[in-house]
């Protein structure tokens, strides 16, 4: 059943290589791995150009049993929801410059073994708690974060000492605010110098943030938890960025704060200091070169735009002679600006800047979106094409040598590339899915709404027209129609196998065709997206005769909860019945530098919250609608649907809704998933069971 092996295989990310690392003369590659795809547990591994594979390290061999929360602080709790982690065990690890050492930590200890396979992980003995731990790039030396401090430890676990301790008990060094880890990508806070003479780390008190309280009703004797929650329009974390020596020595690195409150990236290599900061209304965005010696900045880049700035992945990536990489657009591309004249092309959206070795910058673009490729760039090659099959593809390159990671609609892959050759593949043991996806490809409509019809295998146009079921994201920052064959693809084909004619479509405000596309969210995060599903969902059953548009439904999770709500509320004439999980139904209550992002700052304009929100909307309801939220979710707190619950109760309009227990913004027990997708199906059976009008 392919719920169940949803579940139990971590959505087929269980025995999947990935977090790769490269070595700079090419011949190895470090990477984590779980054993097996139905096990949680994930190890470090090496590749090797000679030898192959190798285990390095394995937490139930290094007695960590198997590798779940236990001893896992929370600040490494934190950042695992952030980063949606689906993995216990080894789930991060850093390592040196020349890749010979390799740091991690495990159940909050701190452990490092040798990159080339030339002995075993040994422990490290350190004062307290390790979250992030990092080698310097001469790998003399090991900073950690431990209960908010930023340390450092000789390699040999001697001299362990505190550069910075929290001066109070929302202050923290060296860890990046839920804002940046959440909504800008950032997931780390602190970046060593090129010799390791010092480190530049983020300083964050969230004193002035607003205190939510996260608990758990079906345990009482469970204490709630904590959260300095930032809900828009209120205020941020105060973050500010130092350079301390590992002599001690502390410098705070300035820059108009008041007026760019959003430290978004940084970097520190051997040309210097760069960070990217970003305004409140995030209209600009300016890179910074800093001087570590007395932390003054300058600007040496800006970028304005009348909706948002953009934030692209690797945005401050610098080639080895130091020519660095700015990113550029008008209304119809994304482009990067590789020195003074390389300049990507018309129509070719830039996704993310993947690094450089040497002069050649390595990138992903989509020149059609539901595709992305990776690219490279050459001053004496220009511009080239890296991956060829249709899929999602990424790499890491170092030393003359690349990782591809390719996800096609065929499988996924994993190859090293060496001199232009294949030098071998990293296996992977996932399991094959018991489902394969067997989506119809449209361009629906003068939008050309990138879509996909998934139909029963067993289907005969005889026993009549479907049920109609959409399963979109639909809005700002992700894609659900890619030529990946990935899980949610999947998922959708298992619905179809139960009887659904699956719809899924990428409207207005989904990445990969260009700002002007993406930017049609700005204002107003429902309108576009809604009108655009009902596109597609006609301009597909124009063309197919097998769907029933009496019967319609739509389920959808986060903001593709919040779209199915709002589908049943303002569109009953199109959709019978939805399922709206963690959806956050009021805009004010998620975090800033999301929401105002499309929607500006809730007290200049209202408006725009009001347009977007749906709890006023209540009395509207005339379809079922089941809500399900994990009652754990410090993402989308389940205030959310509690409260619209509340409002539709004190409108008289029946609704259900199903609260998880344990549950975060992500349901990763496995026996309370499979039977979500079970209780999901029977509702959609019940709603949609004859012809609604």
């Amino acid at each position: 059943m392919y719920p169940r092996q949803l579940a139990r295989t971590g959505r087929f990310s269980f025995g999947a290589p990935r977090a790769f690392t490269v070595a700079p003369d090419g011949r190895r590659v470090v990477f984590l791995r779980t054993r097996a795809g139905d096990d949680p547990v994930s190890c470090l591994w090496c590749w090797d150009a000679d030898g192959g594979e190798r285990l390095l390290a394995d937490p139930v061999e290094l007695g960590a049993g198997g590798g779940g929360a236990e001893g896992v602080p929370p600040e490494e709790a934190a950042r695992r929801e952030r980063a949606r982690e689906r993995t216990s065990g080894i789930t991060g690890y850093a390592t040196d410059a020349a890749v010979g050492v390799v740091a991690f930590a495990l159940a909050g200890r701190l452990w490092t073994v040798p990159a080339d396979g030339g002995g075993v992980p040994r422990e490290v003995p350190v004062a307290g708690h390790v979250t992030d731990p990092r080698p310097d790039p001469t790998g003399a030396r090991i900073a950690y974060v431990s209960g908010g401090a930023l340390r450092v430890t000789e390699i040999d676990g001697t001299g362990d000492r505190a550069l910075a301790e929290p001066e109070g008990p929302d202050v923290r060094y060296g860890l990046a605010e839920h804002v940046a880890a959440e909504s800008m990508g950032r997931m780390r806070g602190y970046w060593w110098a090129p010799d390791g003479g010092g480190l530049l780390v983020a300083r964050v008190d969230e004193s002035g943030v607003g205190r939510w309280w996260i608990g758990d009703p079906s345990d009482p004797a469970r204490p709630p938890r904590a959260v300095r929650y930032p809900a828009a329009g209120t205020a941020n974390a105060e973050v500010t960025a130092w350079v301390l020596g590992v002599d001690g020595t502390r410098t705070e690195v300035v820059w108009d704060r008041a007026g760019f409150e959003y430290l978004t990236d940084a970097a520190w290599d051997g040309h210097g200091i760069r960070l990217a900061v970003q305004s409140r209304d995030q209209r600009t965005l300016r890179v910074l070169a800093a001087d570590p010696a007395d932390g003054t900045t300058r600007t040496v880049d800006e970028r304005r735009d009348a909706a948002w700035v953009e934030l692209v992945p690797g945005a401050l990536t610098r080639t080895a002679s130091g020519t660095p990489v700015h990113v550029v657009e008008d209304e119809e591309t994304r482009r990067l600006r590789i020195g003074a004249e390389a300049l990507t092309p018309p129509g070719l959206q830039v996704r993310a800047v993947l690094g450089a070795d040497g002069e050649r910058v390595f990138f992903t673009a989509s020149d059609e979106p539901t595709e992305t490729h990776v690219w490279s760039h050459h001053p004496a090659e220009g511009f080239t094409r890296v991956s060829r099959e249709p899929g999602v593809h990424s790499a890491t390159a170092a030393g003359g040598t690349l990782v591809l990671d390719s996800r096609t609609e065929s499988g996924d892959s994993v190859t090293v590339w060496r001199d232009g050759a294949v030098a071998g593949r990293i296996a992977s043991s996932a399991e094959e899915p018991l489902i394969r996806p067997r989506p119809v490809r449209f361009h629906c409509g003068e939008r050309a709404i990138r879509t996909a019809l998934y139909l029963p295998s067993w289907y005969e146009p005889s026993r009549g027209a479907l049920p109609v079921l959409l399963t979109p994201y639909g809005g700002p920052g992700m894609q659900v129609v890619r030529r990946d064959g990935a899980w949610d693809a999947g998922l959708a084909q298992w619905f179809a196998e139960a009887g659904f004619a699956v719809v899924v479509a990428d409207g207005r405000g989904t990445p990969g065709r260009g700002p002007a596309w993406e930017k049609w969210s700005h204002g107003d995060k429902v309108g576009a997206a809604l009108e655009d599903q009902v596109a597609a969902l006609h301009a597909v059953a124009r063309e197919r005769p097998e769907l029933d548009l009496s019967r319609v439904a739509i389920r959808g999770w986060s903001y593709g909860g919040h779209l199915a709500a709002a589908a049943v509320l303002r569109r009953p004439d199109v959709f019978h019945a939805a399922v709206a999980g963690a959806a956050p139904f009021d805009q004010r209550w998620y975090d800033t530098h999301w929401q105002e992002r499309f929607l500006g700052h809730p007290d200049e304009h209202p408006e725009a919250y009001d347009r977007s929100s749906l709890i006023a909307e209540a009395p509207a309801l005339r379809r079922p609608l089941l809500m399900i939220h994990g009652v754990l979710d410090d993402n989308v707190a389940v205030a959310h649907t509690l409260r619209m619950s509340a409002a539709l109760l004190a409108a008289g309009r029946p609704h259900s809704v199903l609260p998880l227990p344990g549950a975060t913004h992500r349901v990763t027990d496995a026996a309370q998933s499979v039977r979500l997708h079970r209780y999901e199906l029977d509702f959609l059976r019940r709603a949609l069971a004859s012809p609604v009008v």
